[in-house]
């Protein structure tokens, strides 16, 4: 029976068959940026968001000569380039986009009901259908021709208005995070900068900082799993920190039988992975925080013997030490890892305030990795939230 598993309670009968393209208009208004584009904002594939439905940017549309699609205000834009299916956006403004991207607007639907319906999973299995062999299209004529349920106008208001609703919670809390994400960006650079600092608990200045060599508070680990008594595999992620490599790639990457040469890596110890990426200029260095385990001999394995161990896993999330990293760097290395031998990296020169001080830093940014953290967790149960009220709202 074409009826929701949830249904606001004012609501009953089955739902209307309909081809979607009955329901929903593909505009293909072409508009050429040359002649018409001086007032009007250009949207391109990577400016779709995907489950926000902000905008993330746009360019000037009379600085494009290609020819483009017109939408305007409230028109529902839908990549349809296989890589950015389930990227969307609720137009903001009237304006073009490029020509990989659907203008939807809806004819027995509303825009709003459109909006949801787009992100469904009835929907995006309809995209996946699609055509052209080297760069994969969702195909219009294939999605236009398929029959789905849909309410009346009135239920269509009281769903889209209800999902709307969640999306602004999922806005808000997307927006905190990258406040609170900015915030701890502006405070750990005066911290480490010393232009912002601690006093003692008698309200005293603290004594000025020392700067050493990493070798004097830390020394490398070389224990090797010699007799492959420990499988479990862990990688340093740039984004994620240390975590285990079966569940990072979806699959064990390293062979089980030829673990002995890893490096044995205990909770606590600190782990340099020198590949270069957009989130780690000079490679990633990250705490253990996880389990016992082993890591590839291409990582650099340390241990701290003093120090505050927080204060340390605070400061290499900093870029205070990239400039050293970069002037020991072979020049001869692979474009995508930097190669420092072991004397440099032991050297490389680090921050050692008064234990009290080192105390009090990472405490104070630990707090706010709490609540950064904390709103994470919120946002992603309100994800999941809105994931399953699609699935039940929606026949």
């Amino acid at each position: 029976m074409n009826t929701p598993t949830l249904r606001f309670k004012e609501f009953s009968g089955a739902w209307e068959d309909s081809s979607i393209g009955d329901l929903i208009n593909e505009k293909s208004a072409k508009f050429n940026p040359e002649k018409h584009g001086d007032k009007f904002k250009c949207i391109e594939l990577e400016h779709l968001s995907q489950e926000t439905g902000e905008l993330l940017g746009y360019v000037n549309a009379s600085n494009q000569k290609s020819i483009k699609n017109k939408f305007d205000k409230g028109d529902v834009l839908f990549g349809k380039l296989r890589p950015y299916l389930k990227k969307f956006l609720k137009a903001p403004f009237d304006g073009v986009c490029s020509t990989e991207i659907w203008v939807l607007k809806g004819k027995k639907l509303s825009n709003e009901f459109l909006y949801q319906f787009v992100q469904t999973e009835q929907f995006l299995t309809l995209t996946n259908i699609s055509s052209g062999s080297k760069m994969p299209r969702a195909d219009w004529g294939i999605v236009s021709s398929a029959v789905v349920p849909t309410p009346t106008l009135p239920e269509q208001t009281k769903i889209a208005n209800f999902l709307t609703a969640i999306d602004e919670k999922i806005a808000q809390l997307s927006q905190t995070a990258q406040l609170l994400t900015d915030y701890k960006k502006g405070v750990m650079q005066r911290i480490f900068s010393q232009q912002l600092r601690f006093k003692d608990d008698d309200g005293r200045e603290f004594a000025e900082w020392d700067f050493i060599e990493l070798e004097k508070v830390a020394f490398k680990v070389n224990a090797k799993n010699k007799d492959c008594s420990i499988t479990n595999v862990l990688t340093n992620s740039a984004t994620q920190g240390i975590v285990n490599q079966a569940d990072y790639f979806d699959r064990d990457i390293a062979n089980q039988n030829n673990l002995g040469g890893y490096y044995v890596v205990e909770i606590d110890d600190f782990v340099y992975n020198p590949r270069i990426s957009n989130h780690a200029l000079v490679g990633s260095l990250k705490r253990n925080n996880l389990v016992k385990g082993v890591m590839s001999p291409l990582y650099t394995v340390f241990r701290f013997k003093n120090g505050s161990l927080p204060f340390f896993e605070q400061y290499f999330e900093t870029t205070h030490w990239h400039d050293y990293m970069k002037s020991v760097a072979n020049s001869g290395a692979r474009h995508d890892r930097l190669n420092i031998t072991n004397d440099d990296f032991l050297n490389l020169p680090v921050p050692f305030p008064s234990l009290p001080e080192q105390t009090k830093i990472a405490n104070f940014l630990t707090a706010i990795d709490d609540k950064i953290n904390n709103n994470q967790t919120q946002l992603d149960a309100m994800k999941q939230y809105k994931s399953g009220l699609l699935q039940q709202m929606f026949v």
